[in-house]
């Protein structure tokens, strides 16, 4: 396990950080009590932005579900990327997040897979993993080597992409070459101190408003269940992981814990902590100068790791 790293000893957010964060904000339409059909176009309006011109776009099908493919216009190289969005397990979708991953296709040169798995309350766990497992079985069936396959996801995606990762590995299934984890959501129970220690940092999330999200993706079934909180799961024989996260969050010791189990489990893992930046910091890519150098090293990670698949 690397050692994580805290970029500066910064106490107050720069004014850079707080325009992004107040950005966001903005975009999102405010209903004293939202039906789901409001939170989820308020979730699209707040995150959704174009995707660049330099990377093109189409809906296709990958296990049984919806999804958009992206591609540098280019032309990509060998490899593929897999991506969940996030969401709480109940927003978003592969058009939110598309111009995130437009990110890491242009800065990867690697074709993306963006899924657009179920969503609560329609359909609870295990939907999303199930989907997620398709998904991934879908891209191997393809032809698609797992030595050149790469996961990315942020938030519940990042979850999203751990479970899946130990589903693949219980159905016998191969590991891909390496996994990028966004502040990963991945323990339902919210039992992460920080939950607590930084109640007060935290710009976007409270506790209620996390638990507002668990409790219809799990609609009565125990929040310890490691598909859905891969926090408990047994992560021996995962694939590289790279695990980023601001300090500024409710759900930092979710990245924490989870490299600590990793590395007790024998997988290579590296966390990265930002300094006073909120979760999920690098949606802010273009205007916050850390969400775009964390991008860049979540790509090289990837293309690194696709790089060495396809030497071996």
């Amino acid at each position: 396990m690397h050692l994580f790293t805290v970029d500066s000893p910064e106490v107050l957010m720069t004014r850079q950080q707080r325009e992004a964060v107040d950005a966001l904000h903005r975009n999102a339409p405010v209903h004293p009590n939202p039906t789901l059909e409001e939170q989820r176009a308020g979730f699209a309006l707040a995150l959704t932005r174009p995707v660049p011109d330099d990377v093109t776009v189409r809906e296709t099908v990958v296990g049984g579900r919806p999804a958009l493919d992206l591609t540098p216009a280019t032309g990509a190289g060998r490899g593929r990327l897999l991506h969940f969005h996030g969401g709480g397990y109940v927003l978003g979708s592969p058009g939110t997040h598309a111009a995130f991953t437009a990110q890491l296709v242009r800065r990867t040169g690697v074709r993306a897979t963006s899924v657009d798995y179920r969503l609560a309350p329609e359909h609870p766990f295990p939907a999303a993993v199930e989907d997620g497992l398709a998904a991934y079985r879908a891209l191997l069936d393809e032809g698609v080597r797992p030595e050149e396959l790469v996961l990315a996801g942020d938030s519940a995606g990042g979850g999203l992409v751990v479970a899946t990762l130990v589903a693949a590995r219980d159905a016998g299934l191969p590991q891909p070459a390496g996994a990028v984890l966004f502040s990963p959501w991945t323990d339902l129970t919210l039992g992460g101190e920080s939950m607590h220690t930084k109640k007060d940092a935290d710009p976007i999330f409270v506790p209620e408003a996390l638990q507002a999200f668990a409790t219809p993706y799990l609609a009565g079934q125990d929040p310890a269940e490691p598909l859905a909180s891969p926090l408990f799961a047994d992560l021996r024989g995962l694939p590289p992981l790279l695990v980023q996260a601001g300090s500024n969050e409710l759900l930092l010791d979710d990245s924490v814990r989870l490299a600590g189990r990793a590395a007790a489990d024998e997988v290579e893992v590296t966390l990265r902590v930002w300094p006073q930046v909120p979760h999920v910091f690098q949606n802010h890519f273009g205007h916050l100068d850390e969400a775009d150098e964390a991008l860049d090293e979540a790509a090289g990670f990837l293309s690194a790791r696709v790089r060495s698949g396809r030497e071996a």
